[in-house]
This record gives structure tokens, C-alpha cells and sequence, in this order.
């Protein structure tokens, strides 16, 4: 096992990436769910892949870890080609899956005694290999429980120890928090900032925006199989939505007249229910703002303003 890892990380580093992705096309039928994808995850970054459902973020998860196979294309990960050295890959990463899996019968110790079983950690660092995985998860306490009688929080934080179990040099997360009550996802967040801490590789599926912009090093936003745009959440949010944009409320005729005020004046806006954002407001001319009206309000432009407005679609 330490030598896959060993291998896989001198790999790694003389390549500069984690993951690389080119031209991958993975088609279901007649729906092509990644079209002609070009990906690369350089080593010890957090990379946010952020997009709504259906974007193709799964469809990516699963074909790097083998469980669906691109029609085209090249998937390379931590060096190994996937799907033809998948199993050498799979043994020198972790996998943290969307659905929960754990084996409810056994203990929080037990699941991840097994796993460090499964990944041929070595027998004499089998222990503290689980002692500090459970440290991490901040599950010790909780280690003699069974999975059946662990709060949901914890069996998401039991999902990522038991990813992390075998000291993996690239971490997958897909969508690690779904489902899951604002508080127990912040605990998570903090799980997840820890790894990003240690250097450890981590390409992580969301369409939470906060969780994006709070854990990602870098985001590449995803829409129709394709990324449409890549970059630190701060600087994405600078090109394309500016620092603060301008909410108008109103019936609908109001609407339309803000936005043909604003596109007139050659300014993005973005339609949200009841209300038009006109974006980068600081770049609005005095005499643009005084025929816009004053009915606006002010806010700081995030990274749903810029999916928004790059895909026409919004984050769910």
C-alpha cells in the first residue's frame, strides 16, 4: 500500500496534477450528460465543482473513480490512467460518496476497521490509522456506537472518516453536505477546511453557493457537461458580477423597465422571481442610476450571481 502511494505521488508531483480530464464524453442514450469535459485538479488545491443538478458533477465523480466509463476522452488520476489502472488509483484515494452507505449493524470504529482492512493499511498502523481518523471527524467519543444510533451529522462525518482512513493522497466529495440543517453542515465545513489544511487534494461537488465560496480554493463552474468558468471564487465574482449589485422589486412591467434601463447601458442583470439585479453597480453612471429609479437595494455580488448570468440558470 505504501508504495501505490509512494508511486502515486511522485507521479503526481512530476505532473503538477491531482486529476486531468481532456475531452471526456460520457453519454446515457441519447443525453449527453459530460461533453467533451477538459479538467484539471492541480495537487493540493480544494477544487469546488459547482453547478446545478444535472450539470454533470456526478456523472464526473463516478467516472473517476470507474464506476461509469467516458465514452471519449482521457481520465488520468494521481498519475494512473482510469479506467485501465482504476484499482491503482482507487487504493491511493479517498472516495466520500453522496449516498449514505455505512454498514448500520457495526460501530463507528468497526465501519472504519474495515475499511482500513479493505485499503491493506498495514496491521501494526491499522489502529492509530482509525484513532486518528476518528480524531478528525470528532467522533472518539461516539467510536463504540453503532452506525444505527448515530445522528445524521455524525454519520456524514463517519462517511468522510472512513474516506480519509487510509491516509489518501486526493479526497473526492461529492456533494458532502446535501440534505443536511445549516448547523450540521457548518460542522462539516469545518471537517472539510481541515484536510484542505493538511495539503490533501480534495475535488469536491456542490451546488451549495456558501459552500463553494467558503471551502474552494478554486471553483470551475459547470452547466450542460462542460466547465464555462474556473477561477478563486473572489475572482470570479469580480469579472463577471463586480463587487456589489443592485436588487429591483416590482410588478412585472417594472421589471422589464429596469432591465431595458440597464441593458441599454450596456450592464448584466439577472432575472430572480420578483426582482432584476443589475450587476456591477459600482460601474453605473449617475444619470443610469437616477433612471433606474431609487426603489434599489444594495448587496454584495456572490458566486450565484455569476452562474446566473454565465448559464441562465439558477443554483438549487
Amino acid at each position: 500500500m505504501q508504495r501505490v502511494r509512494v508511486e502515486a505521488a511522485r507521479e503526481e508531483n512530476e505532473r503538477g496534477a491531482a486529476i486531468s480530464l481532456r475531452g471526456v464524453v460520457k453519454r446515457f442514450g441519447d443525453f449527453t450528460a459530460v461533453d467533451g469535459l477538459d479538467l484539471e485538479v492541480p495537487a493540493g488545491v480544494c477544487l469546488g465543482l459547482l453547478g446545478p443538478n444535472g450539470a454533470g458533477k456526478s456523472t464526473t465523480m463516478k467516472m473517476l473513480t470507474a464506476q461509469a466509463i467516458a465514452d471519449e476522452g482521457s481520465i488520468r488520476v494521481l498519475g494512473f490512467e482510469v479506467p485501465r489502472e482504476s484499482k491503482r488509483a482507487r487504493a491511493a484515494m479517498g472516495v466520500v460518496p453522496q449516498q449514505d452507505n455505512l454498514d448500520e449493524e457495526l460501530t463507528a470504529r468497526e465501519n472504519l476497521e474495515v475499511f482500513a482492512h479493505l485499503y491493506r493499511v498495514p496491521r501494526r498502523e491499522r489502529r492509530k490509522a482509525v484513532d486518528d481518523a476518528l480524531k478528525l471527524a470528532h467522533l472518539t467519543g461516539k467510536q463504540r456506537t453503532k452506525v444505527d444510533d448515530l445522528s445524521g451529522g455524525m454519520r456524514r462525518r463517519l462517511l468522510i472518516a472512513r474516506g480519509l482512513v487510509h491516509d489518501p493522497a486526493l479526497v473526492l466529495l461529492d456533494e458532502p453536505t446535501v440534505g443536511l440543517d445549516p448547523q450540521v453542515r457548518a460542522e462539516l465545513w469545518g471537517l472539510i477546511d481541515a484536510l484542505r489544511a493538511r495539503g490533501t487534494t480534495v475535488l469536491m461537488s456542490t451546488h451549495y453557493i456558501e459552500e463553494a465560496e467558503r471551502l474552494a480554493d478554486e471553483c470551475a463552474l459547470m452547466s450542460r457537461g462542460r466547465v464555462i468558468a474556473r477561477g478563486s471564487p473572489s475572482a470570479l465574482v469580480a469579472e463577471y458580477a463586480g463587487a456589489r449589485v443592485v436588487e429591483h422589486y416590482g410588478p412585472p412591467d417594472r421589471l422589464a423597465e429596469v432591465e431595458r434601463i440597464a441593458q441599454g447601458a450596456g450592464l448584466s442583470t439577472r432575472r430572480t422571481g420578483p426582482s432584476v439585479s443589475v450587476l456591477k453597480a459600482e460601474t453605473i453612471p449617475p444619470s443610469v442610476e437616477d433612471e433606474l429609479g431609487p426603489d434599489g437595494v444594495r448587496r454584495a455580488a456572490n458566486l450565484e450571481d455569476v452562474f446566473v448570468v454565465l448559464t441562465g440558470e439558477r443554483v438549487e
